[in-house]
């Protein structure tokens, strides 16, 4: 069974190993083990992922099951926040950050639950457009952002330690 739930403080462990994994699992292959590690210190290290638990200027929604000990283990999760992209957004816009979930997942509904609540968190708290960016060869994200409406709006540089990506801006007017 999959639960949901708000993200708490003593989650941040559990919470940037799952990022970490899934981060990996999705484009480890894509780049120099020194980059990659450096990426995912930075992410998900205690300055990254951890800290913005505590930051009220993020929001963070967790998808959870049972692992083998019969232990919640999250399985996936979306970050929104304010917006850090250069550009002329709305005053009253939101950036999903990260939206994540475990491969043996995929298909199985947690994707569709996070974004029903983020959706819902940004209208909620006024916002009339959500902001992200993807890889560009992320196809499933891509698919998977466009069912919401969601529509490419420009390009962006994503570093991975030394290495830097395209990514697609897309936006959702609420």
């Amino acid at each position: 069974m999959i639960t949901y739930r708000d993200a708490r403080t003593i989650d941040g462990p559990e919470l940037a190993a799952m990022a970490r994994r899934s981060f990996t699992e999705t484009f480890g292959t894509l780049y120099r083990q020194s980059d990659l590690a450096a990426f995912l210190d930075e992410a998900f290290g205690a300055n990254g992922l951890p800290s913005q638990l505590s930051d009220p200027d993020f929001a963070i929604r967790l998808a959870l099951a049972a692992n083998a000990t019969g232990d919640d283990a999250i399985i996936g999760f979306v970050k929104m926040g304010p917006v850090t992209f250069p550009g002329e957004w709305r005053p009253d816009a939101i950036e999903l950050y990260q939206f994540y979930v475990l491969g043996e997942w995929h298909g199985a509904g947690v994707a569709q639950e996070l974004m029903t609540w983020a959706l819902d968190h940004a209208r909620s708290h006024g916002a009339r457009e959500i902001i992200l960016s993807v890889y560009v060869d992320n196809h499933r994200a891509h698919r998977f952002y466009e069912k919401y409406g969601f529509e490419d709006v420009g390009r962006i540089a994503f570093r991975v330690g030394e290495t830097v990506d395209d990514d697609n801006l897309m936006r959702l007017l609420l």
